[in-house]
């Protein structure tokens, strides 16, 4: 055995670096070389995700790849950077749909909640069936299914009900996918179908902007503060002391709307009244695109780095085949939930996609509808789904390991 440290990198006679955990330390340099691997993913993430394929590309999703990488070979970030970009991402998303959300809500929510509970179960049913065919263990499957299903509540529901540390591992392989294939996903399904995503766009921002009452004072109002700092801010305070909040549900279980739920839900709410009295207390539009697409690339680049953490060296050990259940567990549910929207309820495009990516619990997915559409509008589907399916995460998680 043998050590060489270099410049705040350990190399071990297994080849296996070590760029961050013994250089995390004050004095030694560690938060600067922390700093450099955030910029550096960060800009290798977006060179990867700028290459289009016919017209697909990863996008910012690329910069998970690229964490993943880094991560395998030993970088660590340290999880406040993960919390703070996904709080900040769902923050300005129900900013930004909070306008027209409950609108929308009150049109669709049959549909919402149907296709939310629709895809986590019909999620839990694939894994159980592939688990028990090729003899999975239950801590490891029902981890798959989280991960599939980007669900950290999920996770924390089966980590509980397992009492085990399998459920991570299994997590942490499908994750990846879990990602990338719904980017891939409200990508090349408009394409499949021949769909005109301009006309469709259109058709979608009008039927959620009907009826709406433009507001005449708006000029007339004092802004809070003008780059919408302190409004953001406080929905991110309030948010997260929302999403603290432990519910409880039958059978002695339990759930909160965590980093993720308890920010989307504070920025819907204060989102749709936008003013209070004569004070405006709306985000600007820049303010609001610069800080999803911040907190959308730290959340990324968190996770990223999490899961890479002896990635191959699981797949080693449990074989090939617990990625291609992942595989299934993602794909399959979409394709299944699409043709529901599309032929029972007669959703439009890009309602269908929102609905999808909030039923998936994918927030990069969000993220990516919404460069690819051009229209911030669809948060609005996506925010409609995606409440029922975080429960009905907890639920499945608890019911699988309850079945096995």
């Amino acid at each position: 055995m043998f050590n060489i440290n270099i410049n705040g990198i350990k190399v071990n006679r297994k080849y296996t670096f070590n760029f961050l955990y013994a250089r995390m330390q004050v004095g030694k340099g560690g938060a600067g070389i922390t700093i450099q691997y955030i910029f550096l993913i960060v800009a290798c993430g977006y060179l990867v995700g700028s290459i289009s394929v016919k017209g697909v590309s990863l996008g910012t999703s690329a910069v998970l790849l690229v964490a993943l990488l880094f991560g395998h070979f030993g970088v660590e970030i340290p999880s406040v950077v993960r919390d703070l970009g996904l709080c900040l991402f769902v923050g300005t998303v129900g900013l930004v749909a909070g306008p027209v959300f409950f609108r929308n809500l009150k049109k669709k929510v049959y549909a919402y909640i149907i296709l939310a509970v629709f895809i986590t179960f019909s999620g839990a049913g694939i894994t159980f069936l592939l688990g028990k065919l090729f003899s999975i263990p239950a801590e490891l499957s029902i981890g798959i299914f989280d991960g599939a299903l980007t669900s950290t509540p999920g996770l924390a529901a089966a980590l509980e009900a397992t009492s085990g540390t399998m459920a991570s591992i299994g997590y942490g392989i499908a994750y990846p996918f879990g990602v990338v294939g719904v980017v891939l996903f409200v990508q090349l399904y408009p394409r499949i179908l021949g769909v005109d995503m301009a006309a469709e766009r259109n058709r979608f921002c009008t039927s959620i902007h009907d009826g709406e009452i433009p507001e005449e004072d708006v000029g007339k109002r004092r802004n809070l503060e003008p780059t919408g700092l302190l409004t953001l801010s406080i929905v991110l305070v309030l948010g997260l002391l929302l999403g603290s909040v432990k519910i409880t549900l039958p059978g002695g279980m339990s759930f909160s709307l965590g980093v993720s739920g308890g920010p989307l839900f504070t920025g819907l709410i204060i989102g749709h009244y936008s003013h209070v009295g004569n004070v405006s207390i709306r985000v600007p539009d820049t303010t609001l695109k610069i800080l999803r697409e911040l907190g959308l690339c730290l959340f990324l680049l968190g996770a990223g780095t999490e899961a890479g953490a002896g990635f191959l060296e699981i797949l080693k050990q449990y074989g090939i085949t617990l990625f291609f259940i992942g595989i299934a567990v993602t794909l399959l549910p979409m394709v299944l939930a699409s043709i529901l929207a599309k032929f029972v309820f007669h959703m439009d495009t890009v309602n269908s996609l929102g609905t999808i990516t909030g039923g998936m619990t994918s927030t990069p997915a969000l993220g990516a509808l919404i460069s690819a559409i051009g229209t911030e509008d669809v948060a609005a589907a996506y925010a409609g789904a995606y409440p029922f399916a975080l429960i009905c995460m907890v639920f499945g998680s608890q019911i699988l390991a309850l079945l096995w």
